[in-house]
């Protein structure tokens, strides 16, 4: 089926003419397109038109998305409707008479097929929500949102100036709180501390009034800094028993528990401290206007709702641990949502938690946690589509900006709104891709964006992302830029681009200059394996590079490089050879040989955390020589054999360690040629020696 392409521009605001569309249709290979001025208005017959189609529909405008969205829906339309913006992208800039080629590459992305759907995440919220604070905070919210949604408190502290009613809702008081779960299943945990039992309280008074110390106040919360603790208001409470100052006892078991579906956190200090809160809770802070937008949201959560699955996982190739030994732990440092977890050899990633963020993928080196929102696949057709077919429509020296579909795509909008306001906006060659999250693309995409032909490529960050997504795509950056560097293609190819403004942007995106880039664009697809798209990508950049290096030299921190062994140390226990997940280190079956494969050494450092000789060194590096795919060795020794059946079963260095350590060990004491001998052979030399005395304890009868 083909598509429908409706160009619009916008009332001739931007320079699109019936010229303009036969450019246009040629790059895109669907013939001369005609370029309307007013599609939102007295030409929404064509649009109509096409709605009566069998194919997709792309409508160049966002402006008016709602306005096209209901006239398709008004007609049953069964065929997509898909929107791009050419407007404040390309159209509107100080550079839009050179722009025509971007927008051919926006509106042949807009029309890729959607990608595959991806498993789906549910929870189930029935309303419950706890509202958790002081009282001055808690208690209003309490009877705002009391008829909107099933309403719990849990006080922190008491207050003067509120009161508790009738029992309207149920009330509690502790401090300590701990919240784990998400939107329908959180678990709270707190410590009953006050003397006063709100759930049993029946809100007398009688022991306000025979308090002397006016220490209980209206929310039923006795201030410990006022009390005496006489004992009046125990005995004024009588046989309601809801005053127990064995409560305030740390010695004493206080701990309560509850589960909810929905969190209000109205503390001073969040009880959460994850910059990216789970599902479901609400911590708004002091700011009233925050408050009731938060309020608003809370109140909407009741029912059945669904997310994307946004990761997978293949055990098989995480580098995590291996023997209790932590390697990679690159995942769960990074993960704002606390998400990842540690779990024996591998990590657990709990999908509920998971928000989409693709900060762990972008770290992982092996490969072995993957972004599904969309699939590596998807997101290099989609880069792959926008490059070929801006050098197709005649441009040069494409720039690729990568931004969020929140903050991110609002300050591209603003800039290109700006153009119009005596601004630059963004110019021709920078392309805006918008991505779930900034985090998710990460060196694999990058360099396979090269390889396509992008001369650079930037990230746009704003207050959104956590602290450690900026560190971590630095890092990212400043490797893939010693791999551009070392292969000789000149300029600065990646930088972040942190802007809190439009203005900030726009002179950001202006201040850009291109680097260099292979005169030959690849033609390879991005894998759904992260080194196999790295692969890809290296052999096209060093087959067109500007210089021939056999290897690069890398920062701390990259997924590449080699093994060291200090050969004095080393002993060839191979117990780096167990602990490599990669298969990087290897024995020889046939010989006392340590070998290495630096193609897959993936920088782990668990063979050098697990050499109990301390033997092993890592060199973050790039081979860019056959010799990566080929086992190397780095260290043997001369096979011992048994002094008594001639079988090897160890190394002479390994051997003479033995022998000094063991020398005065009561096992081997006398006998050190057991030492020099196999297991078997020891065991009957043992058996065999009739003048080696053992000592039995024998226990006493009576």
């Amino acid at each position: 089926m083909t598509t429908q392409f409706k160009i619009c521009n916008c009332n001739r605001s931007m320079p699109l003419d019936a010229a303009a569309g036969a450019r246009l249709g040629a790059a895109l290979g669907s013939g001369a397109l005609p370029v309307a001025s007013q599609l939102c208005r007295r030409e929404i017959g064509g649009y109509l038109e096409a709605l009566d189609g069998v194919g997709d529909v792309v409508v160049a405008c966002t402006q008016e998305r709602a306005l096209f969205a209901e006239l398709a829906q008004r007609k049953n339309t069964v065929a997509p409707i898909r929107f791009v913006n050419i407007r404040e992208t390309a159209g509107w800039s100080a550079q839009s008479n050179a722009a025509l080629p971007k927008m051919a590459a926006l509106l042949a992305a807009a029309a890729l097929p959607d990608p595959e759907p991806v498993p789906i995440v549910n929870f189930d919220s029935a309303g419950h929500a706890l509202i958790i604070g002081p009282a001055d905070q808690a208690l209003p919210w309490a009877q705002r949102l009391a008829a909107q949604v099933d309403v719990s408190v849990l006080l922190t502290a008491g207050s003067e100036d509120q009161m508790l009613g009738e029992r309207s809702f149920p009330s509690f008081s502790g401090t300590k709180v701990a919240i784990s779960g998400w939107l329908g299943a959180f678990n709270v945990c707190w410590q009953q501390d006050n003397p006063i039992d709100l759930e049993t309280c029946i809100r007398c008074n009688a022991c306000i009034e025979a308090c002397p110390e006016s220490a209980i106040d209206l929310t039923y919360q006795i201030d410990l800094d006022k009390c005496s603790s006489h004992g009046d208001c125990v005995k004024a409470c009588g046989t309601v028993g809801a005053i127990d100052f064995a409560r305030g006892d740390s010695k004493v078991a206080n701990d309560r528990s509850g589960e909810f579906d929905l969190i209000f956190d109205l503390s001073r200090t969040p009880v959460v401290h994850a910059h990216q809160l789970p599902q479901g809770y609400f911590a708004p802070g002091p700011d009233l206007g925050r408050q009731f937008e938060e309020a608003l949201k809370l109140t909407q959560m009741i029912g059945q709702f669904e997310k994307p699955k946004f990761f997978t996982y293949k055990e098989k190739l995480c580098a995590h641990s291996r023997n209790e030994k932590i390697g990679c732990n690159a995942c769960i440092d990074i993960c704002s949502a606390e998400a990842i977890s540690h779990n024996g050899n591998h990590v657990r990633v709990d999908p509920n938690l998971c928000a989409g963020c693709g900060a762990c993928t972008t770290v992982c080196p092996s490969g072995a946690m993957a972004y599904a929102y969309p699939r590596a696949a998807d997101m290099g057709l989609r880069l792959k589509t926008l490059l070929t077919t801006y050098a197709k429509a005649g441009g040069r020296q494409a720039g690729l900006l990568l931004h969020s579909k929140e903050q991110g795509a609002t300050l591209v909008a603003q800039a290109g709104r700006l153009a119009k306001a005596g601004w630059r906006g963004i110019p021709a060659r920078i392309i805006p891709v918008e991505l779930h999250h900034t985090a998710a693309a990460g060196i694999d995409l990058w360099l396979a964006a090269f390889a396509y032909g992008a001369t650079d490529v930037s990230v746009l960050v704003t207050d959104e992302e956590a602290p450690q997504y900026l560190d971590a795509l630095q890092q990212q950056m400043e490797v893939a830029q010693a791999i551009l560097s070392g292969l000789g293609y000149a300029g600065r190819h990646l930088q972040l681009i942190r802007a809190g403004t439009a203005a900030e942007l726009d002179s950001a995106v202006n201040a850009l200059l291109p680097a260099q880039a292979p005169e030959v664009c690849a033609t390879f697809n991005v894998a759904a394996d992260k080194r196999t798209t790295l692969e890809f990508a290296l052999e096209h950049l060093q087959r067109h590079a500007p210089v021939r290096v056999e290897q690069i030299v890398l920062p701390a921190g990259a997924l590449y490089g080699m093994v060291t062994v200090n050969k004095d140390a080393c002993t060839l226990c191979m117990s780096c050879v167990g602990a490599c997940p990669e298969s990087a280190l290897t024995d020889n079956p046939s010989l006392p040989q340590l070998r290495f494969i630096e193609k897959n050494c993936v920088q782990c450092g668990l063979c050098e955390k697990t050499c109990p000789e301390a033997a092993i060194t890592l060199s973050p590096r790039l081979l860019l020589t056959d010799a990566a795919k080929q086992a190397v060795v780095l260290n043997e020794a001369q096979p011992y054999h048994c002094i008594r059946c001639k079988t090897p079963f160890g190394t002479l260095q390994m051997i003479n360690n033995m022998l000094t350590k063991l020398s005065m060990h009561g096992a081997f004491a006398g006998n050190l040629d057991r030492i020099k001998m196999c297991s078997d052979c020891r065991v009957i030399d043992m058996m065999e020696n009739k003048n080696e005395a053992s000592i039995t304890t024998l226990k006493r009868t009576h």
